[in-house]
C-alpha cells in the first residue's frame, strides 16, 4: 500500500479517534473525570440511528435521532448514576461507568443480537479519502472548535469550568453546579454519539467501540486531556501513525505502537502535548 493512501486513511481513522476523544475532553473539563461508560453511550446511539434507518430507509433522520438520544442519555447518566456519588470519593465515579459500560453493552446484544450488522456511511465510501472521510475531518474539526470557542468565550463554558474545578466558590457565586454538571454531561455524550456514527460503519455490532475508545483515550491524554484541539491534533497523529505501522510492519503491532506512543509522550509531558500543567500546593 502506497504512502499516500495509508496517510489519508490515517486521517479518516484519526478524525473517528479524535470525535470520541472529544466527549471524554468536554466530560474532564466539566467534571474532572473520566467517562469510562462513553463508549456504551455511543454504541447505544448508534444501534437507534440503525434502526431509524432500517425502518425508514433514511440516514439522517437516524443521526438525527442519535445526536439527540445521546444528550438525553448523558442527561440522564449524570442525574440518576453520577450526582448521588459527589461525596462518595473519586473512585466510585469510576466504578459506575464501568459497570454502566458492561451493561449498556449487554443489552445491545440482547436487543439487536451480537451478529455484525450492515451500518451505512454518510456518503460514499469509496477511494482512498472518500466523501465519508471527508465528512468525518470536517465534523470533528468544527465540533473541536464549536467546543474551544464554548468553554473559552461563553458565559456558559466558563460557568462549566468553575462547577468542575472550584464546586463551592462557584456555587456561591450564583453558578447552578448541578445544572453546569447536566449540561457537560449533555454535550459530552451527544459528541460521543457522533463519534459512534462514524465509527460503526461498515458494521455494527456490540463491541464496535471498544478499541475505538482505547484509541480516543489515548489521542485525548496525548494532546491533553483539558485541550481540545490537542485532543483533535492527537487523534490525527495517532490515526496516521497507527495507518504507517499497520501498512508496513504489520496490524498485530497496532496496539502496541499505541502504547509505546503513549508511554514516550507521558515521559517528556506528562500533561499531554497541548494540557496545561497545573501548579499544585504541597
Amino acid at each position: 500500500m502506497d504512502l499516500t493512501t495509508l496517510l489519508l486513511s490515517g486521517l479518516a481513522l484519526g478524525a473517528i479517534y479524535a470525535a470520541l476523544g472529544l466527549s471524554l475532553v468536554i466530560i474532564f473539563r466539566a467534571t474532572q473525570m473520566v467517562n469510562f461508560a462513553q463508549p456504551a453511550l455511543a454504541l447505544v446511539c448508534a444501534y437507534l440511528a440503525f434502526a431509524v434507518n432500517r425502518a425508514t430507509g433514511g440516514y439522517w433522520l437516524g443521526f438525527i435521532v442519535a445526536i439527540v438520544a445521546g444528550g438525553m442519555l448523558g442527561a440522564l447518566t449524570e442525574r440518576l448514576l453520577i450526582r448521588p456519588l459527589k461525596d462518595r470519593g473519586p473512585l466510585s465515579p469510576v466504578i459506575v461507568t464501568l459497570g454502566l459500560l458492561l451493561v449498556l453493552q449487554a443489552v445491545a446484544g440482547m436487543i439487536w443480537t451480537a451478529e455484525p450488522q450492515s451500518f451505512p456511511y454518510a456518503f460514499d465510501f469509496r477511494g482512498a479519502f472518500s466523501p465519508a472521510s471527508l465528512f468525518a475531518v470536517v465534523v470533528v474539526l468544527v465540533t473541536a472548535g464549536a467546543i474551544l470557542l464554548l468553554f473559552k468565550f461563553t458565559t456558559i463554558g466558563l460557568r462549566m469550568r468553575a462547577a468542575a474545578f472550584r464546586p463551592e466558590v462557584a456555587a456561591l457565586v450564583g453558578v447552578r453546579v448541578g445544572r453546569m454538571l447536566t449540561i457537560g454531561w449533555t454535550l459530552a455524550a451527544a459528541v460521543g454519539a457522533l463519534a459512534g456514527l462514524l465509527a460503526a460503519p461498515p458494521f455494527i455490532h456490540p463491541t464496535v467501540m471498544d478499541t475505538v475508545f482505547v484509541y480516543a483515550l489515548t489521542a485525548a491524554v496525548i494532546g491533553g486531556l483539558d485541550n481540545a484541539i490537542g485532543t483533535v491534533i492527537g487523534g490525527f497523529l495517532l490515526g496516521i501513525v497507527l495507518s504507517l505501522v499497520s501498512g508496513y510492519l504489520g496490524a498485530e503491532l497496532v496496539t502496541l505502537a499505541a502504547l509505546a506512543i503513549l508511554v514516550v509522550v507521558l515521559s517528556v509531558r506528562p500533561d499531554g502535548l497541548f494540557g496545561q500543567r497545573v501548579a499544585r500546593r504541597v
